[in-house]
């Protein structure tokens, strides 16, 4: 560089600023002419989807948003050195999403990083929800299968990654799926890429779902390489690399997307009621939500785009979220996205409920559909039409539940261990957030004196007695103290010092209060596992028999699923007359006393013989007040609910179940039958309750 470059100064002055506080920053010229330039151009704006390109971003998740953060969160700031990153590198997917290549097919991918999923019940639920009834072409259970076997061994994957720090799942779903030849054969294909661009062997499991309206493949991939090291997977790989690459080998299989073909889709999203590409590219190109679409120079793509945006505006100003503030400008409601996206996760529902009806031989009319977000606050009585996960990708569940009321529920968010007495067909009510108060609660407010509870009084009386499992008696206390410091928080107790709290003398109730705010999901109870119509000739005490004591039928319309309920009841009464257990007085039917407890009785007579003949032990019904002991072997379903079956060595006998006994199949167990249910009481002082 010589001397006179060095010297050399060149002005360049900026835009003039206004030295008001209140105005804007000025937009340079530079800024003005690019702006300028893209109203002239065949461009879309900056950030823009070009509609006709084949975008394969995912609808329900345009930006790959969460994915990359869950990638990360698998190890830290580690996961930015995760496989798959020269695959990202040399893509130009790194920072954020890339718009495929004109032509290329469409593929949703959605991910999802789970953490001990393998060591735990997660694993095997999900594994077991997604093979569920129904899911495959004929309607039969979904077929798992991997790499090599087509037909996988579930449980042996899952032992395989007992131990693994997390898992990775996938629904992967070709917009052209019925033009593959084999979705199994794209699936295995594009887990070898993957494999290749991670540069390890993956030992995955997939299935095939055909139950909805646009089938799709659930992939579960164990969180460790062929090395048996911890698989870490780079975030932008996970949020745009396997759609890269699914979309590729869609599009090598079919061929690329044809103008014509590209057009006629996007002209079929004009009137639908969700989301859609044309509303993505609007908000994007929308300035300030300002959308100018005066007439530009006569260039088909051009031409075209904007009779798209202009027939979709028209749609979305008679649904409210857009206005024409001018000839040819519009302003897009800011709710634009959420509440489109909101009504087609609506549709959806309706269509997924529609289906499982139709599925069992029954029509309902969609406006009897009621989706609830949360626990509702009346109880829903009726039948489990449809069980499936909320969102295909977690754990949850949702219920569809064909009311006695005459109306369709659809409640989703729910424990999978709840629901798992709840099958298809039976009969159940979901109700209200359980507003129980805790055990430690009951304790607090049992250890107040004057409105005071010490946690070292707890502490000797804790000792004193003995039945703290483990002996360790100050982190029992300690416990009591974490649940009021939470209460604390929430003004519902004070403390006063290091041993002493000031307890209301309505302590359990607001409680109990508390938690019911703060949770969200619904109780289910199964009120009969049998079938409606099975209920009709069975010999026990079954859920129409306590409708019939009942009497009052108000709450039973007579229309859908209340009408069959009110059929049903006419026939079981009627069942009674003819074997004597109600006889008929003028209108009124009396029923036999005792009824439901003869009918029981009678049932477990009838299995009794049946499984003593079976086993070659001699059986013994349990008596109210006596003590049952012996080993608990299993569960038998019967119309009378569900009962434990307890084997000593000579004989054995049938005892009412309750889940708090599962964990302790195979093992000695000792209870007290009390009016119908049942104290299981293990060792010393552990009493499991009522």
């Amino acid at each position: 560089m010589s001397g006179d470059d060095e010297n050399r100064f060149e002005p360049r002055p900026g835009a003039i600023q206004s030295d008001s506080p209140k105005a804007g920053k000025a937009k340079s010229f530079l800024t003005r002419a690019k702006k300028l330039a893209r109203q002239h151009s065949n461009r879309p704006a900056r950030g823009a989807a070009r509609l006709p390109s084949g975008v394969s971003r995912d609808p329900a998740n345009p930006a790959g948003k969460g994915v990359k953060a869950a990638g990360r969160r698998a190890e830290g700031a580690g996961v930015r050195r995760g496989r798959g990153a020269a695959f990202v590198r040399a893509r130009g997917l790194s920072g954020g999403w890339r718009h495929s290549a004109p032509g290329m097919r469409r593929v949703v991918v959605k991910t999802r990083y789970v953490r001990q999923a393998g060591g735990s019940g997660k694993g095997a639920a999900h594994l077991r929800y997604i093979q569920r009834d129904g899911t495959s072409r004929d309607g039969a259970p979904g077929q798992l299968y991997s790499a090599t076997e087509d037909q996988a061994d579930g449980e042996a994957f899952l032992a395989r990654g007992r131990d693994d720090r997390h898992q990775f799942r996938f629904i992967i779903a070709p917009e052209d799926v019925a033009e593959l030849s084999d979705l199994t054969g794209h699936t295995r294909d594009l887990m070898r890429s993957v494999e290749a661009d991670l540069g390890t062997k993956l030992d995955w499991v997939a299935v095939n779902h055909h139950n909805t309206g646009h089938p799709h493949v659930h992939v579960i991939v164990r969180g460790c390489d062929d090395r048996g090291e911890t698989l870490v997977i780079h975030g932008d790989y996970l949020a745009h690399g396997i759609r890269e690459r699914a979309s590729a080998l869609a599009t090598l299989e079919i061929g690329p997307v044809s103008e014509r073909e590209q057009a006629r889709k996007l002209a079929a999203e004009v009137d639908q009621d969700r989301f859609t590409r044309i509303d993505r590219a609007m908000i994007a190109e929308a300035e300030d939500g300002l959308l100018d679409l005066r007439p530009e120079p006569q260039e088909a793509r051009r031409q075209f785009d904007r009779t798209l945006r202009l027939r979709r505006l028209g749609r979305l100003q008679k649904m409210g979220l857009a206005t024409e503030q001018a000839p040819g400008v519009w302003e897009l409601n800011p709710r634009l996205e959420p509440t489109l996206r909101a009504m087609g996760e609506r549709g959806d529902i309706i269509r997924s409920t529609y289906r499982a009806l139709k599925a069992d031989g029954l029509t309902r009319d969609p406006m009897t559909f009621e989706v609830h977000d949360a626990a509702p606050q009346v109880p829903i009585t009726g039948r489990v039409v449809d069980k499936f996960l909320t969102d295909e990708m977690g754990e949850s569940l949702t219920l569809v539940v064909d009311g006695i009321d005459g109306r369709i529920h659809h409640v989703s968010g729910l424990d999978a261990d709840r629901l798992e007495e709840a099958k298809v067909g039976s009969i159940v009510e979901v109700g209200p957030a359980d507003a129980a108060a805790r055990p430690s609660d009951r304790a607090i407010a049992a250890m107040a004196e004057d409105g005071i509870y010490r946690p070292s009084r707890h502490l000797e009386q804790a000792r004193f007695e003995g039945r703290v499992p483990g002996g360790d008696h100050q982190g029992f206390v300690d416990t009591h103290v974490r649940r009021l410091e939470a209460l604390r928080r929430a003004g519902i107790v004070e403390r006063i010092d290091a041993d002493r709290w000031r307890i209301p003398e309505d302590y359990e109730r607001r409680a109990a209060t508390h938690d019911a705010g703060r949770n969200r999901q619904a109780t289910v109870r199964v009120l009969s596992a049998m079938t409606l119509d099975k209920q009709i000739g069975a010999d026990g005490a079954t859920w129409l028999d306590q409708r019939l004591l009942r009497g009052d039928r108000s709450d039973i319309t007579p229309s859908g699923f209340g009408q069959e309920v009110r059929d049903a009841l006419d026939q079981r009464r009627d069942r009674h007359l003819v074997s004597g257990d109600a006889t008929r007085q003028g209108q009124r039917v009396l029923y036999r006393r005792n009824l439901l407890a003869t009918l029981r009785d009678r049932e477990l007579a009838r299995v009794g013989a049946s499984l003593a003949e079976r086993k070659g032990l001699a059986f013994r019904p349990s008596a109210d007040g006596v003590r049952v002991s012996g080993t608990f072997t299993g569960t038998v379903q019967l119309a009378s609910g569900k009962f434990a079956l307890v084997e000593q060595s000579q004989e054995f006998t049938l005892v009412p179940w309750r889940p708090v006994i599962n964990p302790q199949l195979g093992r000695e167990v000792t209870g007290v039958v009390k009016g119908g249910s049942i104290s299981w009481q293990l060792g010393r002082g552990r009493d499991l309750g009522f």
